[in-house]
Formats: C-alpha cells, sequence, structure tokens
C-alpha cells in the first residue's frame, strides 16, 4: 500500500468494520471512575466475598479473572493467595497476580511475575505485561520493544497489536504504528480502545478531518475525545523528536 494511499485505506476500511460502540481509552490508561463505579465495585466485591471458593482450579481461576474484569484487583490478590495455597503456584495464577499487581500500582512486584511467564507457555502476556508497565512509566520505546516480542508470539491478539501501536505512536514512530492499529481494527471491530487509537493514528497522519468524522461516527464520549486530542499533542511532539533525531526504522530486539 502506497502511502499516497494510506488516508482512504484507514479512513473507508475502518468505516466498514467498524460498530457504533462508545470508543474507550486508550493503551496505558485506566478508566471507570467515578463514584458510581466505584460503588458499584464495592458491592460486587462485598457479593464475591461472600461466594464459596470453587472446588476445582479451573473454576476458582475463572473467578478470580472474573473478578478483575470487574475491576476487584485488590480482592483477587487475596483470591489468588488463596488459590495458590491450595493449588500451588501456576503461570495462569502468576499472570493474574502480576495483572493484580500493576492495576494496583506495584510495578516493581508486577514486572518481576510478568518476568517468570517468559519461560512458560504464557510468555506473550508476560512481554505485554512489561510493555504496559513501560508505557505506564512514560518509557514509549522500552515499551514498543516489549510489545514487539509479544506480537512476534501472538501475533493475532488485537489487544496487544493495538498496544504495540499505540507505544510506536507515543515513540513518535507513526509510519510503524499504522500496520499494527490497522490489524487489531480488522481483528476486533468492536473495542473501543482500538478505535481511540485508530482516531489518534488519523490525527498523527495530518488527517484531522477523517479523525474527528471517525469519533463522531463512533459516537466517541466527549471525555474520549479530549484524551484521544491530549494525546495527539503529545504524539506530534514525540514525532518531531523522532525525526530531529533521524531515528528512522529503529531495530526492536
Amino acid at each position: 500500500m502506497e502511502r499516497s494511499d494510506l488516508t482512504g485505506f484507514s479512513f473507508r476500511s475502518m468505516c466498514a468494520i467498524a460498530l457504533a460502540l462508545t470508543c474507550g481509552a486508550c493503551a496505558f490508561k485506566q478508566s471507570g471512575y467515578g463514584a458510581g463505579v466505584q460503588a458499584e465495585r464495592a458491592a460486587a466485591q462485598i457479593a464475591a466475598e461472600k461466594q464459596p471458593a470453587p472446588d476445582t482450579p479451573g473454576m476458582y481461576l475463572a473467578l478470580i479473572d472474573r473478578m478483575q474484569r470487574q475491576g476487584l484487583y485488590y480482592a483477587s490478590l487475596a483470591h489468588i493467595d488463596a488459590y495458590e495455597k491450595q493449588y500451588g503456584v501456576t503461570p495462569d495464577s502468576t499472570l493474574l497476580r502480576a495483572d493484580a499487581l500493576r492495576e494496583t500500582g506495584q510495578p516493581t512486584a508486577s514486572a518481576q511475575a510478568y518476568r517468570t511467564l517468559l519461560s512458560t507457555a504464557l510468555a506473550a502476556r508476560g512481554y505485554r505485561g512489561l510493555g504496559l508497565l513501560a508505557g505506564a512509566a512514560g518509557d514509549f520505546r522500552e515499551a514498543s520493544r516489549e510489545l514487539t516480542q509479544a506480537v512476534a508470539l501472538a501475533p493475532t491478539d488485537a489487544a496487544t497489536l493495538s498496544d504495540l501501536g499505540y507505544a510506536l505512536l507515543r515513540e513518535g514512530d507513526v509510519p510503524d504504528a499504522r500496520v499494527p492499529l490497522m490489524q487489531a481494527a480488522e481483528l476486533d471491530s468492536r473495542s473501543g480502545r482500538i478505535k481511540s487509537n485508530i482516531a489518534l493514528l488519523l490525527f498523527a497522519q495530518g488527517h484531522a478531518k477523517e479523525a474527528r468524522a471517525w469519533m463522531d461516527d463512533q459516537h466517541c464520549s466527549a471525555a474520549a475525545r479530549t484524551a484521544i486530542r491530549d494525546d495527539a499533542v503529545k504524539v506530534a511532539a514525540a514525532a518531531r523528536a523522532y525525526s530531529a533525531g533521524g531515528a528512522g526504522r529503529r531495530a526492536r530486539d
């Protein structure tokens, strides 16, 4: 695909596959703030604590995973301790622990847990976690390296592709961000986070009109639009620095 075809390809292709859902936050950002959300999470945590622990390892891991999807990361850490006391440490429990530690602001312990996964069948998730930690710390060059490793191991994982594209944008490497973001969008047309990153890509490419139309088409909330525009300013500054440094296409190993 020639660069001259980029605008039409990005916008028309995304419109063809998208569904009218609300845009979500970009990678490395938390969402779900607010008193109402916190009240719902507190109620869900109380309900979860009243439930007896499942009597099989698989069911227990599913329960912990469900708690984390509800945002109950602190409670999930307690259940992970209970799981590992009963069944032993496994790669699956380690991944759940690493994710919970990352979400509860414990990056050093989280990174240690993710690294133990690199020699297991969950290595892709380990690299992704390390990439998310690096991005959260503002080191997007390191984030892109770790996420490149994750994508190499899980090339069809839409969330990881989207995270890589976002990290590349924040690093300032706009050209290399296009392919993983377009792959992510075609693999998962429902993800609000991916849709937000597509809008950010359009802004980064200088297609502000198309980006605004894309956000309109996806019914992006005011908060999501503000977050995307704020990130677009950061990406533009990073792209200028990247270009001025003569970075070109970096090899990431």
